[in-house]
């Protein structure tokens, strides 16, 4: 497979890219329950000639190539779009309320499906088996995990794994594919809640109620000080509480206060650790205010990790296909894009793998706003270049490993 005539066919491809994409962003789902989106991908790799296969609760999987006895390596898009109302002005805006696609796995369905063209058209050439995955409920650190537990790594068994993320908003023109080096390429996160119950009354009348707004208010922050006096320097944590819910009137004392947020780190003793300050400080102090305090944590994603060769063999096979349009993370100044999360890292748990970035527009080129914002945008003019970083590098690691 020469990789400047696999560039050039993916660009062919642009224009459907380009409208499948925007036909997804339209039309976003969250979770698990993805029946349009499944049902287009699946229509699609069908008419591409594949025989697409049920996977967990909302996930596919597909294969490509294994016409030559070799090694297996899976490619993976996740499909899922965030319940946020989408406020950027674009023609191909959603039309469902209340749901985005904000996170760009609109984006990463359609470069896996340009991708699952490219490798149809070269099955003969690939040494060995690549298996397509299409994950749901990535958002809700779910989807990974289920599609693991009904088998997504075994039939045939799997020995490496890659995923891309687009990334809008960094200093770089859009198209680049950034490699990350050997260790933590993105945080562990794990969710929390925090419910104060006290005593509800009259607005007039404090001293008779024992107010939860008050202690939440005190709990929050008090959990400040834990990063900045109970981590040492080589302890990177980082929590937020993004919800704070209590009251319905502003003359009533609530019965309730709840809050919840997240905890990212790069180390799984430094997770533990901030748990048991977060529900100390949180029963310490809720107490002291005549309040009774319940933690409790869900949702755990653990660190996303790259593997050291792995990663090398990517940086390679994208240097080779895009020449300067590929780089490591260590020219940004660090390991990570961000500090985000990423459920494919329960499938780092379990083979090697490594997890690239597509830069997907510079604030320089208009693109300013970060995922997960209502207003974000996302340049789609680079779908092709995904699609083609995904065959490659697939067909290459085969290629090198038989």
């Amino acid at each position: 497979m020469v990789a400047q005539d696999l560039l050039q066919e993916a660009k062919q491809l642009q224009p459907e890219l380009l409208q499948c994409r925007r036909t997804i962003h339209r039309h976003p789902e969250t979770g698990f329950d993805l029946q349009e989106t499944k049902a287009l991908v699946k229509r699609q790799l069908t008419e591409m000639g594949y025989s697409p296969q049920e996977c967990g609760k909302c996930g596919l999987v597909a294969l490509a190539g294994g016409k030559k006895k070799g090694r297996t390596i899976l490619i993976r898009a996740d499909m899922d779009a965030l319940p946020i109302e989408e406020a950027a002005e674009v023609e191909y805006r959603s039309e469902t309320p209340g749901r985005m696609h904000g996170c760009g796995h609109d984006m990463h369905t359609a470069m896996l499906l340009g991708a699952a063209k490219l490798l149809k058209a070269h099955e003969d050439e690939l040494a060995g088996t690549v298996k397509l995955m299409f994950q749901p409920a990535e958002e809700l650190f779910q989807g990974a995990d289920d599609m693991i537990g009904a088998g997504v790594l075994e039939n045939p068994h799997v020995d490496a794994a890659v995923m891309i993320h687009v990334v809008p908003g960094l200093p770089l023109p859009s198209g680049i594919v950034l490699v990350p080096g050997a260790g933590t390429g993105m945080e562990s996160c794990q969710q929390y809640r925090i419910v104060v119950k006290g005593k509800g009354g009259h607005g007039a009348m404090p001293h008779v109620s024992a107010d939860p707004i008050t202690a939440a208010a005190h709990i929050h922050l008090a959990l400040q000080e834990i990063s900045s006096r109970e981590l040492g320097p080589d302890e990177f944590g980082v929590f937020t509480t993004g919800m704070f819910r209590a009251g319905d009137a502003s003359n009533i004392i609530p019965d309730t206060a709840e809050m919840r947020g997240t905890i990212r780190t790069a180390d799984l003793a430094v997770n533990e650790k901030i748990k048991t300050r977060i529900r100390e400080i949180a029963q310490g102090v809720g107490g002291a205010m005549r309040t009774e305090v319940a933690v409790d944590f869900f949702d755990f994603c653990p660190p996303m990790l790259a593997d050291g060769a792995l990663s090398e063999c990517g940086l390679g096979y994208m240097k080779e296909l895009l020449g300067d349009g590929a780089m490591s993370m260590a020219a940004l100044g660090g390991p990570k894009v961000g500090g985000g999360s990423e459920d494919f890292a329960f499938v780092s748990c379990k083979v090697p793998t490594v997890g690239m970035f597509l830069s997907a527009g510079s604030p320089e080129e208009g693109y300013a706003y970060s995922q997960h914002h209502p207003k974000v945008t996302f340049d789609d003019s680079i779908l092709y270049r995904g699609s083609a970083a995904y065959a490659y590098f697939a067909a290459r690691w085969l290629e090198e490993h038989l």
